[in-house]
């Protein structure tokens, strides 16, 4: 199975669901890390372009670490719309690709690239799906959405699936995270020591030493059932 992870910045999706990332590709399955922009205004003494090259070299070593491949669009920090170019630039890679499961953000963000990611990735999945869009390469469907647990898009976020994170997985993830030089708190804020608390909390109480939570799609939580008993 292949799963594509996008995130609005190199290291969202790294940072986020990394862990269930690398334990994925430790069990046998693909996974591609694509980024709609490098995420490169957020340092406090580099220059926009320079740290531009820094954030691809890392998410390309976040990548070789867990056992992943990379893809980017060239958009810059901030400067992501929601429109169809950028959409059905979106939906290409999706057929080229030809993910199962796609992880992102989710809608609700402080963030406007997060958001706008999240609308650009749900309009890319059906764009890649439908025949009548004629593209370059065939129509492609996703099986599932998840939406990452990012402490930029709390607002009604309401994960309902949580998966436990073995250790081998949990070292790999910290050793590729720790790439990131925004992840090790040297443009500000420790988001590394935040995701590893974050690893405990959303594990502990589902039974497990650490975990990434996800959320899914409101039609995709309805449980198919023959009789009102049969979930009891």
């Amino acid at each position: 199975m292949k799963i594509m992870a996008i995130g609005g910045h190199a290291g969202d999706m790294d940072l986020t669901a990394g862990a269930a990332l690398a334990q994925a590709i430790l069990d046998g399955h693909q996974v591609v890390m694509f980024h709609l922009t490098p995420g490169e205004k957020g340092h406090p003494t580099l220059s926009s372009a320079d740290y531009a090259q820094q954030k691809i070299h890392e998410a390309k070593a976040f990548a070789s670490i867990i056992g992943a491949t990379t893809r980017f669009l060239d958009y810059g920090d901030g400067e992501l719309a929601v429109n169809d170019d950028v959409k059905f630039k979106v939906a290409d890679v999706i057929r080229e690709e030809k993910p199962q499961i796609v992880v992102t953000h989710w809608k609700n963000s402080i963030h406007k690239d997060h958001a706008n990611t999240h609308a650009i990735v749900e309009d890319a999945v059906f764009y890649a799906e439908i025949k009548g869009f004629t593209r370059a390469l065939p129509p492609h469907s996703v099986r599932q959405i998840y939406y990452a647990d990012n402490w930029e898009d709390p607002f009604d976020y309401n994960p309902d699936v949580y998966v436990g994170i073995r250790d081998e997985a949990y070292e790999l993830w910290l050793e590729a995270a720790s790439q990131y030089a925004y992840a090790r708190g040297e443009t500000g804020f420790q988001y590394l020591d935040y995701y590893k608390a974050l690893l405990v909390v959303r594990g502990r109480p589902h039974g497990f030493p650490r975990a990434e939570a996800f959320a899914r799609p409101e039609w995709s939580r309805q449980t198919r059932m023959k009789s009102l008993t049969e979930g009891a």
